[in-house]
């Protein structure tokens, strides 16, 4: 695509336009751009993050959720999840693509596994309802 543009625009005598980066066939989502994250926590007195996550726009992140059933737990942040491009959330094998979260809860011992972009700048945060402790959260920094 990107040669079919520049070919255009050398015919039309154009100034060619600056790419940015060149992220490949698959763009934001190609190997190159991608970041695992260390997982999130949800057991009943243990931290949830054991730090906050530095992103950036742009990058394709994968991160885990992993609830060990001590208690029946939460994490909500309609500001994070507004803040970032869902691509998918995986639970048990099952393929979940969304158009929006507002919290994901956990009855018993699971794991999920959700990947996206980072898009909107600041600092967002997912908690555990009804906590009020530094550790019960997880703050995400994009920039």
């Amino acid at each position: 695509m990107i040669w079919r543009t520049m070919a255009v625009v050398a015919a039309l005598g154009m100034a060619a336009p600056a790419v940015a980066h060149e992220f490949g066939f698959a763009g934001l989502m190609s190997s190159s751009n991608r970041e695992d994250l260390a997982p999130l926590t949800l057991a009943s007195g243990k931290p949830v993050a054991e730090a906050p996550y530095e992103l950036k726009s742009g990058t394709f992140y994968r991160i885990k959720i992993v609830a060990d059933g001590s208690a029946e737990l939460a994490l909500s942040g309609g500001d994070f999840f507004r803040a970032i491009w869902i691509n998918e959330i995986v639970i048990n094998s099952i393929e979940i693509r969304p158009m929006g979260v507002h919290s994901i809860e956990f009855d018993e011992a699971g794991e999920i596994e959700m990947t996206f972009v980072a898009v909107v700048p600041g600092s967002f945060t997912l908690s555990i309802p009804g906590s009020s402790g530094d550790t019960q959260k997880a703050v995400f920094n994009i920039r």
